[in-house]
């Protein structure tokens, strides 16, 4: 098992409704730097990828942006990061998030959230990758969604040693106790 040393965090590029969702953004934040590790995301400065990139940067932690051409204006392109990659797509974003970090975690947020998670559980499933997978779950966003993992288990579409590569956790600190200690 290798060290932690950064951690890619998947999140919206809106806030939700939930003032509850920039606040755990910020604990993660804090998780994070008191953890030493530094934040891998997708260089917005917009939703919750701006509260965590900023709450990370306020407290003294490391962050990278990976962001596409296509989505600076878009998702307003953080300019005060560690560092900050500009690529050509989102493929290629997402591996290079992918390449950069050695845990993931997804925090409440869309389509694309949903997707980098996926696609993350996918390749742990076929071996490209063994790094650890989580949930935030703040306040049961996530609770239909692991419900459905464990249909899919019960239904015999997903194995229960992949069901179980996604940790879920409701407190940024737990989660991240649990990557370290895997």
């Amino acid at each position: 098992m290798q060290q932690l040393k950064s951690i890619c965090v998947y999140c919206g590029a809106n806030g939700g409704v939930s003032p509850r969702y920039a606040d755990e953004a910020r604990l993660l934040a804090r998780a994070m730097v008191d953890a030493n590790l530094s934040l891998v995301y997708g260089g917005g400065n917009v939703g919750l990828m701006g509260v965590i990139a900023d709450e990370v940067l306020r407290l003294g932690g490391e962050v990278t942006g990976v962001i596409p051409t296509a989505l600076v204006e878009r998702e307003v392109g953080h300019t005060g990061l560690t560092r900050q990659f500009i690529v050509k797509d989102m493929h290629e974003r997402k591996a290079m998030m992918a390449q950069l970090a050695d845990g993931f975690i997804a925090m409440p947020g869309g389509m694309g959230t949903m997707e980098e998670l996926f696609e993350m559980l996918t390749w742990s499933q076929l071996g490209i990758h063994s790094k650890p997978i989580g949930l935030l779950n703040v306040d049961g966003f996530y609770d239909s969604l692991v419900g459905f993992i464990d249909h899919a288990r019960e239904q015999g579409f997903i194995k229960p040693q992949h069901a179980d590569m996604m940790m879920v956790e409701s407190a940024p600190a737990a989660l991240l106790t649990r990557f370290i200690n895997r």
